[in-house]
């Protein structure tokens, strides 16, 4: 199998695994995860205007993020998560899409992004074109925000620590692999620097980090006398 099938068949099964961990994915949690550090972040951060949130899931953060915004999209792939998501905060200031992210196109761009715990999902090898679509997404001055974490039990590194896919478990024991990057946040920084962005990106007392920034600003030529 060539290498892209082998991240497609990777990338269809974590988005089983989150179509089937829907109903319970609200009771699970990270101890001492910094979740109140972030969302205080957050609150400083002040996701204003119309924001576009990707893989919204069951719509814990798009909660916070309608506080804020005076237009919310929220994208996912799975149509249960979505469900929950407006069971959760209504369809008032929100439009729902359901859409693959490693395939969907905005037809609008947005005054900020924003995407919780997606971003160690997406492969190494498609981080790059993600990036882009994030940049595609924003408004020139256009800023984003991410929370994400690198918790990986020993119990889902089925192919050992120096790889991102893991295996993880429903309650009723069905197993799926998914793709896990732990980054660290200075090498984020970098990476995201390498590609022309901005950002201070800040770990928590506990396993979150979160991201804020926008595209680099470009020096302007100096003028000869």
């Amino acid at each position: 199998m060539s290498q892209p099938d082998a991240i497609n068949e990777l990338l269809a099964e974590q988005a089983a695994y989150y179509r089937a961990i829907a109903p319970e994915y609200e009771s699970l949690s990270i101890p001492g995860g910094g979740g109140e550090e972030v969302a205080a972040a957050l609150e400083v951060f002040r996701p204003i205007g119309d924001v576009l949130e990707l893989a919204c899931g069951p719509g814990m953060w798009t909660e916070i993020l309608l506080r804020h915004a005076a237009a919310l999209t929220a994208v996912d792939a799975a149509p249960e998560m979505l469900a929950r998501a407006k069971a959760r905060v209504g369809e008032r200031r929100v439009r729902f899409l359901q859409a693959d992210l490693f395939s969907w196109r905005s037809e609008q761009r947005y005054d900020v992004v924003f995407f919780g715990f997606w971003l160690s999902h997406v492969p190494r090898e498609r981080f790059e074109a993600f990036w882009a679509l994030v940049n595609d997404c924003l408004e020139p001055g256009g800023r984003v925000f991410f929370v994400d974490d690198a918790f990986r039990p020993p119990e889902e590194l089925i192919e050992g620590n120096s790889s991102s896919t893991i295996q993880r478990r429903t309650s009723n024991g069905a197993s799926y692999r998914a793709v896990k990057v732990p980054y660290r946040p200075a090498d984020l920084e970098e990476k995201l620097a390498a590609l022309g962005w901005q950002f201070a990106v800040t770990q928590t007392s506990g396993t979150f980090y979160w991201g804020a920034g926008s595209r680099a600003q470009k020096s302007a030529t100096p003028v000869g006398l």
